[in-house]
């Protein structure tokens, strides 16, 4: 019987000779090492030089393996391995050199040196508890081994550990640089006081004017000027740093520039940068994304043109350095050019003609762009994927559920979704998440629901998302019920849901507790978000009194959000006074927006103060405050139909302007009356009429109703998309609408969804 070919055999046989060769060659130079006085040394030196340069090209495996054949261990060697691990942040590689060391000589880590890149490698990849132990036992320490630990606790947030450390180090050593840099990247993100007190340190030992310092302490300030006061000038710690530095390098400049441009500040960003350009200084990939993110910011009283030629000149630059090859660039690019009124056409041309690597990851780079501004587009990019045969991974899936979002139905985001059972990523988190979020969005709650209950792994987004949906929904009492069986710690996002479904509602009992359990109960500080739900829910339920002290009592300064709650509040019932300081103070914050002259002049009108309306009105055109036209979107057939006031440009205007008069008249028979007061100017009363029912969502619902055959799906719901808040009159108008053809109208605006059902609306006239 033959076992082996003739070729395999010879194949064989040649492995076996390397084989003994092999052997022969390790126990010759095992031998060598022991016995030789000259050699051993030459030969370990050489081992040890292939070590470390294995380790240094990232091969750890290959250069470990080599280790433990190695009879001694260099402590070079071990250290420059260490920190090998500790940039791959090969956790258990480094534990298994650790642990191999402590076996061949447990004195061997009492060398500082060693021990410190130890403590490195164990910080890196995230073992912070064997770390404080290892610190603990070590029988000397040096500023690197405190830098080193508390560099550690400052990657994983834990400030408090930071600064506990940060004062045992100040009993021993003078800090050094990198200890004050970590310790300022975590107040970053946690606690300006803090930060303010460790410059203050860094002052008395004179180390505020080190350039690792200075430019932690130009990156805290910038993301905290509003805790510290003003923004500009002298007031603005962070510029101030900036000009007081003697030497600044390329992060200097980049941290500035990205500190205005996080404050909203774009000209000033820009301005920076042409300084530092014209003065030959270097610029970076990081330089460029902020520049082009600051060109994002253009304002209502900004010259667009202006803007786009300052959009062409990054383009040429960007080309010029050759940063234009980079995925990044490109994307921040388009973006600039989209959000500045570009054509499309023109952006996927760019796209397709810088990017020489066209890859899954640039295509949802692209998509990404422009899934908020233009979610149809977005989508019709999604769909060529397939032509183009690339395949969609989770990430482009999420961002294509992200422009569904924005869709009349839910059926864009079905479509995705069955594309993501086709391709099996339906037990995805994130997608999940993605799915619950679209389908709420889209106006289907069950939708969003059965997603939820099919999670096999629920994690805090999760939650959130569901307690979300059920809050623009006006299922508060859900929200609540949801709220008690959460299975994960709720953090500061889940009372913002909450919190806004209480005020949805007018739950304003409910409300108060959940506010006053987050730091009673959950150690949760409220921010921001809170007190502005907090000031709405009040507002809302006519408590504006509460409102106003609630204001008055905050521990920071109210942004634009508040001031507009605490406007919209008071309009709606009658502080006139009140709604005066809060449109200035929103003006203030946000002098582009329209919102602020709008609502003071719908106040005038309402009161009957029509010669201050006009003046509100002449104020806006004089400063080129544009209000931002209200549209209204309905989905008939395959067709998605605009409309605008008085459906001026739409081709069926005479029969829904006919058709309108009648349901109108219809309508009044029910105990429909206009709300005259909401008119603007001081016209006749049939004029005022007219203004009210030409509103866009009026139209869309004749509209709808006049093609009701051709709805989704033969939907029994009509679903309309409204870009601006719905109007008092409107959601009367809905109300009886939905009682008169005992249907369910549901209406979107820019806060919520109203559910019309037999004329009451699911917000319970909280809106």
């Amino acid at each position: 019987m033959v076992l082996f070919g003739a070729s395999n055999l010879s194949a064989l046989m040649l492995c076996s000779r390397k084989l003994v060769r092999y052997v022969f060659f390790k126990r010759c130079l095992l031998r060598n090492l022991c016995t030789s006085s000259a050699e051993p040394e030459t030969i370990a030196t050489k081992i040890d030089a292939k070590i470390r340069a294995l380790s240094t090209q990232g091969n750890i495996e290959e250069a470990l393996s080599l280790l433990y054949t190695h009879c001694s261990l260099s402590l070079q060697t071990c250290a420059s391995l260490f920190h090998a691990c500790a940039q791959k942040k090969c956790l258990q590689h480094g534990m298994a050199l650790h642990h191999y060391m402590l076996h061949k000589d447990p004195t061997i880590q009492n060398d500082l040196f060693l021990a410190n890149h130890i403590l490195n490698m164990y910080c890196k990849c995230g073992h912070l508890s064997y770390a404080r132990y290892m610190f603990e036992q070590m029988s000397r320490r040096n500023i690197v081994s405190w830098t080193v630990l508390i560099s550690g606790y400052a990657q994983s947030g834990l400030i408090r550990e930071c600064f506990s450390l940060f004062s045992g180090l100040l009993a021993h050593f003078r800090p050094n640089e990198f200890a004050f840099a970590s310790l300022l990247s975590a107040c970053e993100e946690h606690d300006i006081e803090r930060g303010i007190q460790l410059h203050a340190v860094a002052l008395k030992i004179s180390l505020d004017a080190n350039v690792y310092v200075a430019n932690a302490l130009i990156a805290m300030y910038s993301k905290h000027s509003g805790s510290t006061g003003g923004y500009d000038g002298a007031a603005d710690d962070a510029w101030t740093m900036f000009k007081s530095m003697e030497y600044r390098n390329l992060i200097s400049w980049n941290s500035m520039i990205a500190g205005f441009q996080l404050r909203g500040l774009g000209d000033k960003a820009i301005r920076l940068f042409t300084h530092m350009y014209c003065n030959g200084i270097g610029f970076d990939r990081a330089t460029l994304l902020s520049v082009f993110s600051s060109l994002n910011q253009c304002g209502a009283f900004d010259d667009i043109n202006v803007h786009l030629r300052k959009c062409f000149q990054l383009h040429c630059l960007t080309v010029k350095s050759g940063f234009i090859t980079e995925i990044e660039v490109i994307t921040a690019l388009i973006k600039s050019y989209a959000n500045l009124g570009g054509h499309i056409s023109d952006c996927y041309r760019i796209f397709l003609d810088t990017s020489s690597e066209l890859d899954i990851v640039s295509w949802t780079a692209l998509i990404s762009v422009f899934a908020e501004r233009d979610p149809e587009q977005a989508f019709l990019l999604f769909c060529q994927l397939h032509h183009q045969n690339y395949l969609p991974d989770w990430y482009t899936f999420s961002i294509a559920l992200k422009a569904c979002a924005y869709f009349v139905t839910e059926q864009h985001a079905m479509a995705v979704h069955s594309q993501i059972i086709k391709k099996g990523f339906q037990e995805d988190t994130v997608l999940c998440n993605a799915l619950i979020h679209a389908y709420a969005r889209c106006g289907s709650l069950a939708l969003s629901e059965q997603v939820f209950d099919e999670m096999g792994n629920r994690d805090l987004v999760s939650w959130n998302s569901m307690l979300k949906s059920h809050a623009i929904h006006g299922k508060a009492k859900d929200a609540l019920e949801l709220f008690q069986r959460m299975e994960v710690c709720p953090d500061s996002a889940t009372f913002v849901a909450l919190l806004s479904a209480c005020s949805h509602v007018g739950l304003v009992d409910e409300g108060v507790k959940l506010f006053n359990s987050m730091s009673d109960d959950h150690c949760i500080v409220p921010q921001l978000d809170h007190y502005s739900c907090m000031v709405d829910l009040y507002g809302r339920a006519g408590k504006i009194v509460e409102a106003e002290e609630l204001i008055r009592k905050m521990p920071m300064k109210p942004d634009s959000v508040i001031w507009s709650s605490l406007l919209g509040s008071c309009r709606k019932h009658g502080e006139t006074l009140l709604a005066k300081l809060a449109a200035d103070k929103f003006k203030e914050l946000e002098p582009n927006n329209s919102l602020g002259y709008v609502q003071m002049s719908n106040v005038y009108s309402s009161a009957g103060s029509f010669t201050e309306a006009c003046l509100i009105r002449k104020e806006m055109s004089n400063y080129k405050v544009r209000k931002e036209p209200g549209l209204s979107l309905v989905k008939i057939g395959k067709q998605v139909h605009e409309f605008g006031s008085g459906a001026q440009y739409h081709p069926h205007k005479e029969a829904i302007l006919s058709q309108l008069e009648i349901l109108i008249g219809k309508l009044k028979e029910m105990g429909y009356v206009p709300e005259l007061s909401l008119a603007l100017y001081d016209t006749e009363v049939e004029h005022k009429e007219d203004q009210l029912l030409h509103h866009s969502e009026k139209m869309a619902l004749v509209f709808a109703i006049m093609n009701e055959g051709s709805l989704p799906c033969g939907e029994k719901v009509i679903k309309i998309m409204k870009n601006i808040r719905i109007c008092v009159d409107c959601h009367n108008f809905m109300k009886l609408a939905s009682y008169l053809f005992q249907k369910e109208i549901v209406v979107r605006d820019s806060n919520r969804f109203h559910h019309f059902k037999y004329a009451t609306c699911s917000c319970n006239d909280f809106w």
